[in-house]
């Protein structure tokens, strides 16, 4: 059965990767592909890295017929996206790939958003979208909120451990690396090329970062009571990818025994062995996420470190994954490409 699809928001960095994996992908058909102020437009000129494909070209969301769509995939701005979904018929289920669904509670969307969520209805029948950790629940979902792309990079090497018990929650300080395309495709004095390259920038400093409600969430779940990590991330001259290295206190030994039994059966995540350091270069373009341990000089302290590619696993491959288990397709179906290299 070929599903049919429609991607909102297609003019940005996410819209073009799930464009990328869906093309191809043998159960699915782009039904509809939207942007806004782009509406009217072939996706060959705004994207022409894309011209090879047949794809309808871009409209307005009004314009979008949805008893012809199976699946929606929203990559709208954040606020955008609440007003949307909740306007779209019963019958189509969706992958958001905004930060509007991610929260489960709606007072700790406004604490850190700054605005009453828009849709409390629907946030309450959202489901995380971390899918190896909710993976049950996202079966079963009519609407599936993508994670962001730093926390996604953190939780994958923080949670197995802090759920085995092998680190302390109390001592987590988390460095991330992020490529600038995690910052979207909207023009940005702080983005172009002479303010950017030949720096690294770190942002959200102190505690501001809005991930980090993200990181309370779920990083309190697993460990059963409240964790407030320590995070800053850094932006990077790079187009794509993230590296996460976590500080923390714990056995080496313990904490990678912990990765690599609960990634075992995980078809994109790998642990590497014992005192190897993952690189982002070895995940870029693919769905992919490479972890490691290294024991540090002191006693009893040992840094995590796990890279993925922001636009990929991170964001778009995530949500094509998310959506082959809600529409009970093979959960790898479209995402087995291998990296970019070099």
């Amino acid at each position: 059965m070929t599903h049919r699809i429609a991607i909102l928001g297609a003019s940005g960095y996410t819209g073009a990767e799930l464009v990328r994996f869906l093309a191809t992908h043998p159960g699915y058909a782009i039904a509809a592909i939207t942007a806004d102020r782009k509406a009217g437009r072939p996706m060959a000129e705004v994207f022409p890295h894309l011209r090879h494909l047949d794809l309808p070209d871009l409209r307005r969301i009004e314009e979008v017929d949805f008893s012809l769509v199976d699946m929606c995939f929203c990559a709208l701005p954040h606020a955008t996206s609440q007003e949307v979904i909740r306007k779209l018929p019963e019958s189509v289920r969706v992958v958001d790939l905004s930060s509007d669904f991610r929260l489960r509670d709606v007072a700790s969307y406004e604490a850190w958003y700054g605005k009453p969520h828009a849709a409390p209805e629907l946030q309450a029948t959202a489901v995380y979208g971390l899918t190896e950790f909710y993976r049950d629940e996202i079966k079963d979902a009519r609407l599936v909120a993508g994670t962001g792309c730093n926390v996604a990079t953190g939780l994958y090497a923080l949670l197995p451990p802090l759920l085995d018990g092998a680190i302390d929650p109390d001592e987590i300080v988390l460095d991330l690396k992020c490529g600038v395309s995690g910052a979207g495709r909207a023009l940005k004095e702080s983005l172009l090329h002479a303010e950017l390259s030949e720096g690294w920038h770190p942002y959200g400093v102190g505690g501001t970062h809005r991930h980090l409600g993200e990181f309370d969430q779920e990083l309190s779940r697993a460990a059963g009571r409240p964790v407030e990590i320590q995070f800053t991330p850094t932006l990077i001259p790079a187009n794509r990818g993230i590296l996460a290295a976590a500080y923390v206190q714990g056995d080496a030994d313990a904490i990678h025994r912990s990765l690599a039994t609960r990634y075992a059966s995980e078809p994109f995540l790998h642990v590497l062995p014992m005192g190897a350091v993952p690189s982002t270069h070895h995940v870029r373009g693919s769905n992919l996420v490479h972890l490691g341990v290294v024991a540090e000089r002191r006693a009893g302290r040992a840094t995590i470190y796990a890279v993925l590619d922001n636009l990929a696993k991170g964001s778009s491959g995530q949500a094509v994954q998310n959506a082959n288990l809600m529409l009970d397709l093979p959960e790898t179906s479209g995402l087995t490409l291998a990296p970019v290299f070099p």
